[in-house]
C-alpha cells in the first residue's frame, strides 16, 4: 500500500463518505458533538466540497433562475414598471459564470466550516473494505486505509436515462451538462416534467430558446397537486414554451444537423426535432463499487440502502443518509437526516425524519411549493377534507410586485380543522412554505392559521386569507 497523507489519522470516530448537503452536514454536526471526524469526497468532474447541490445541481441552477426572472422580466414587464430599455443583449455564458461564482463561494465557505469545526476533509474514493474499515483511493495518489467507530454514506445520486437516449455530453445531456452551457441551443427537447426539467425548461425560454417538454403522465409536475399544475402549464404556454403530456418518447435519431426524438403522442406517433435533447428523468443512486455487500449492508430492490428511522442500515455503527437512502431525493431531506444520524451516533436526543411532512418546492417561474397530502390523495387515504383557495390576483403584495398568477391551497381535516396538505403557486411561494411545514409539524388547524396576524401587505396573507376560505368566510374574495 501506498503511503497515505501523514494529515490522515489512522482511526477516527466517525468517517463520513460524500460531502454533499447531507454529507457534509453530518460531518459538522458530529463535530460538534464532540466527535474526530473525517469526510471523504471523490470530487468527480470539477466539483468541490458540498456535492452534486452546491456544485451541480441546486445552486447554480437557482442562479440561472434568477437570470432567467431578470431577462424575462426585461423583455416583458420593464416598461409595466416605468423602466423603458431601449436594447439589451442576453448573455447566458454570463449568467453561467455568475452561478459558478456563487457555487465556488459556498463550496469554499464548507472548507471554512470544516477547518473552523475540526473536520478533516480528504479527497478520493472511498470504499468499506468489511467491519469498520474504509480504503479510499487518494486523488493525489496512492491509497489509504482507516478505521472508524461509525461510518455513514452519503453518497449522493447521479441522473439516469432510457436505453437508446445515453448521455453523449453534447447533444444528448443531463442537468451536469446543462448547467454549463454557454450557447444557447435554437431548439431543445427535455423530457421529464417534474423540477428539474421544469426549471431548466424555463431557463432556455427566458435565453431564447425554443423548447418543448415531453411528459409521461397526464400533467407536468406530476408529483404536484392537478390544480397547482395547471396554472404553471397556463403560464408556460402563455409563454410558448411547448407542452406535450400523456407522451412518451419511443426513439432518437442523430443526423448531421441535429436530433429527431420521435414520441408517443395521445394523437399518434410525432417527431420532434431538436439541436439538444435534455433528459430530466430522474436519479439514481450511487451505491456501486462501494463495497456494500462485504460490509453486510443491504441495498432494496428499488436501489436504495435500507435504513431504519434514525438512519442506520442493518449493521450497527453504518449509517445511510441522503439520496443512497430513499425517496424524496432532495437536499434538504439529506442534511436533516445528516442531523439525525450524527445525533444518533453521539447518543444525544433526537427524533426520526417524519416523510409525510418534507416540503418540496420548484423555482420555475412561477414557483410552486408544497407539503404533507394533495387534496386527491388526503381523498385517497380516506379523510373527509376541505379546501381553501386564495388566489394571487386578490393580494395587494402580488400586484405591486407584478405577479397576479397564482394560489394558496389548503387541505385540511373537516372534523378537526388540522392541515393535511399546502399547495402553492405563484412569486416566491417557495419562501412561504415554512410557516405550514412548521404548522404541519405542530399539528395546526386551519383555525390557529387563520387567527394569527399576518403582516400586510405581504404575500404571506395569501395563506391566512386560504386558511379562512376553508373555514367559509375568506375576507377578500
Amino acid at each position: 500500500m501506498a503511503k497515505k497523507t501523514a494529515s490522515i489519522k489512522d482511526s477516527y470516530d466517525l468517517v463520513v463518505i460524500g460531502s454533499g448537503p447531507g454529507g457534509y452536514v453530518a460531518a459538522i454536526r458530529a463535530a460538534q458533538l464532540g466527535m474526530d471526524v473525517a469526510c471523504v469526497e471523490a470530487q468527480l468532474r470539477e466539483g468541490g466540497l458540498g456535492g452534486v447541490c452546491l456544485n451541480w445541481g441546486c445552486i447554480p441552477a437557482k442562479a440561472l433562475l434568477e437570470s432567467a426572472s431578470l431577462a424575462h422580466h426585461v423583455k416583458h414587464d420593464a416598461a409595466d414598471f416605468g423602466v423603458k430599455i431601449k436594447s439589451y443583449d442576453l448573455d447566458i455564458a454570463a449568467a453561467v459564470n455568475r452561478s459558478r461564482q456563487v457555487s465556488d463561494r459556498l463550496t469554499k465557505g464548507i472548507k471554512f466550516l470544516f477547518d473552523k469545526n475540526g473536520v478533516t476533509s480528504i479527497l478520493g474514493r472511498a470504499r468499506l473494505a468489511g467491519g469498520k474499515r474504509v480504503e479510499i483511493d487518494l486523488n493525489e495518489g496512492g491509497t489509504a486505509a482507516i478505521t472508524a467507530k461509525n461510518i455513514i454514506i452519503a453518497t449522493g445520486s447521479r441522473p439516469k436515462t432510457f436505453p437508446g437516449f445515453e448521455f453523449d455530453e453534447q447533444r444528448v445531456i443531463s442537468s451536469r451538462e446543462a448547467l454549463e452551457m454557454r450557447k444557447v441551443p435554437e431548439k431543445i427537447v427535455i423530457v421529464g416534467a417534474g423540477s428539474t426539467g421544469m426549471e431548466f425548461a424555463d431557463v432556455f425560454n427566458a435565453f431564447g430558446a425554443n423548447v418543448t417538454i415531453v411528459e409521461a403522465l397526464p400533467h407536468l409536475l406530476p408529483l404536484e397537486d392537478e390544480e397547482i399544475a395547471g396554472v404553471v402549464a397556463r403560464s408556460f404556454k402563455k409563454r410558448k414554451i411547448g407542452v406535450k403530456a400523456k407522451t412518451k418518447v419511443k426513439s432518437l435519431e442523430k443526423t448531421d444537423t441535429g436530433l429527431k426524438v420521435t414520441v408517443e403522442a395521445p394523437s399518434g406517433d410525432e417527431v420532434i426535432e431538436c439541436d439538444v435533447l435534455l433528459m430530466a428523468v430522474g436519479r439514481t443512486p450511487n451505491t456501486e463499487d462501494l463495497g456494500l455487500e462485504a460490509a453486510g449492508v443491504n441495498v432494496n430492490d428499488q436501489g436504495w440502502i435500507d435504513v431504519d428511522e434514525y438512519c442506520q442500515t442493518g449493521i450497527e455503527g453504518i449509517y445511510a443518509i441522503g439520496d443512497v437512502a430513499g425517496a424524496p431525493m432532495l437536499a434538504h431531506k439529506a442534511s436533516h437526516e445528516g442531523m439525525i444520524a450524527a445525533e444518533h451516533i453521539a447518543g444525544t436526543q433526537t427524533h426520526p425524519l417524519d416523510r409525510g411532512n418534507i416540503p418540496s418546492c420548484t423555482y420555475c417561474h412561477p414557483e410552486v411549493a408544497s407539503v404533507g397530502r394533495t387534496e386527491k390523495q388526503a381523498r385517497e387515504d380516506g379523510f373527509d377534507i376541505k379546501v381553501g383557495k386564495f388566489p394571487f390576483s386578490a393580494n395587494g403584495r402580488a400586484l405591486t410586485a407584478g405577479a397576479p398568477d397564482g394560489m394558496v391551497k389548503i387541505v385540511a381535516d373537516a372534523k378537526y380543522g388540522e392541515v393535511l396538505g399546502v399547495h402553492m403557486v405563484g412569486h416566491s411561494v417557495t419562501e412561504l412554505l415554512a410557516e405550514t411545514t412548521l404548522g404541519r409539524a405542530l399539528e395546526t388547524t386551519v383555525e390557529e392559521i387563520a387567527g394569527t396576524v399576518h403582516a400586510h401587505p405581504t404575500l404571506a396573507e395569501t395563506v391566512m386569507e386560504a386558511a379562512l376560505a376553508t373555514l367559509g368566510r375568506a375576507i377578500h374574495i
